[in-house]
């Protein structure tokens, strides 16, 4: 039950990227910025390939330690990095308004309808991939009504959906049993992207959110980075570390989760999704796997993203040698709606069936074959063949008036 994608599939497109990303508020040069986003987000897309086509975590050992690492994390720093994209395409440093603000509207919502007629044909195809594009899709559209929030009541809403929205998907997903997505023209479609699918829409905004506000700082102003570091680590600390407590300390919770369906080892449940799945047993709201749609979980994997994204951004704006070492893995982080579908389409070729649980060197195989595409592609195109499509079709909101 692991799987990211993009919005980071989404990024902006280059003109406007360059425009929003080129000076920060400040004056100072936002070079580093854009290049950390990017080199995030291909970290993004490897962490997701380590989710698909890696070894099975449960193997345990160093490899198996590290596959689990990416497993829902992966996703939900492409679903931070969405917010990102929302941003540096309606205004960075001040919301866009009037036609401009229209036009940029208008490239968001057709992003959108793109990604879900294109994640719906995906899962058409047969893969074994739990596609996430749809879901991005219609997290775009439920975070552009906010676009014009600052970065305070931008995160105020993310803390505030973070708490209360996993509750009510907690009451809502029995209504709907034996529901999953995609299933496309079933009329519950839209039920499984907003409630009953692998990244339900309730559960996954509060990333989108946030990426949004962490997108409205100063990025280059020396305090900001590490600042949000040091929140990122709170975050994770009281996500990761809230669960361990509650599992251990709370009556019975341990128990309860081994008896509900779960598996594996119940105590793990604050950190790993090799400990099973969610269950109808209230203590599930206490652990913090990915995929188990809780308050904790969200707040610990929002943690981690937020101190991914700043390490990448604070390491590659003042250091150009970096910054020329990470060019392979920026390269894939600005393709990586390209780099999506391209693992998609390899696995498909591959007859690869069960994820994860693929030998070691197929996930090395994934991870050169992106990255010498990607390399050499971007010598001589300015976006990923995917990005420019998208490009092309979101050109004709230019007519907005």
């Amino acid at each position: 039950m692991t799987q990211p994608s993009n919005t980071a599939m989404l990024p902006a497109d280059v003109k406007d990227r360059t425009r929003e990303s080129s000076k920060s508020p400040t004056g100072t040069p936002g070079v580093g910025r854009l290049v950390g986003l990017d080199l995030a987000r291909g970290l993004a897309v490897f962490g997701m390939y380590a989710a698909h086509v890696g070894p099975d975590p449960s193997e345990g050992g160093v490899i198996g330690f590290l596959m689990e690492l990416a497993h829902g994390r992966s996703s939900a720093l492409f679903a931070f990095l969405a917010g990102f994209a929302v941003v540096l395409i309606t205004g960075r440093s001040s919301p866009k308004t009037g036609r401009a603000g229209r036009q940029a509207v208008a490239k968001v919502l057709i992003r959108a309808m793109i990604l879900l007629a294109l994640g719906t044909a995906l899962t058409m195809s047969g893969t074994p991939v739990e596609v996430i594009l749809a879901f991005y899709g219609v997290y775009f559209l439920l975070v552009l009504p906010l676009y014009r929030l600052g970065t305070g009541p931008l995160a105020a809403i993310a803390a505030g959906t973070a708490l209360v929205l996993p509750q009510v998907l907690y009451v809502v997903q029995p209504m709907f049993p034996d529901r999953e997505f995609p299933s496309p023209g079933r009329p519950d479609d839209l039920v499984s992207l907003l409630f009953t699918g692998s990244y339900p829409a309730l559960t996954w905004i509060p990333f989108v959110i946030a990426g949004m506000a962490v997108a409205r700082l100063d990025l280059a102003a020396t305090a900001v980075p590490a600042r949000l570091a040091w929140a990122g680590v709170a975050l994770a600390v009281i996500g990761y570390g809230g669960s361990w407590l509650a599992l251990h300390l709370v009556p019975g919770a341990l128990p309860a989760i081994g008896a509900s369906g779960w598996g594996g080892n119940p105590a793990s449940a604050w950190w790993s999704d090799t400990a099973g799945g969610p269950s109808d047993t209230p203590y599930s709201l206490l652990v913090a796997s990915p995929h188990s749609e809780t308050t904790l979980s969200i707040l610990g994997s929002t943690g981690v993203a937020i101190v991914v994204v700043t390490a990448c951004v604070a390491a590659t704006s003042p250091f150009p040698r970096l910054r020329r070492l990470a060019g392979p893995v920026v390269a894939v982080g600005s393709m990586s709606l390209t780099a999506y579908v391209f693992h998609i389409v390899g696995i498909q070729l591959l007859g690869i069936e069960s994820l994860p649980g693929s030998p070691l060197h197929v996930l090395v195989g994934f991870v050169v074959a992106v990255t010498v595409c990607a390399v050499l592609w971007s010598r001589f195109f300015s976006r990923g063949p995917l990005e420019w499509l998208m490009a092309k079709a979101t050109g004709v909101a230019r007519h907005v008036r």
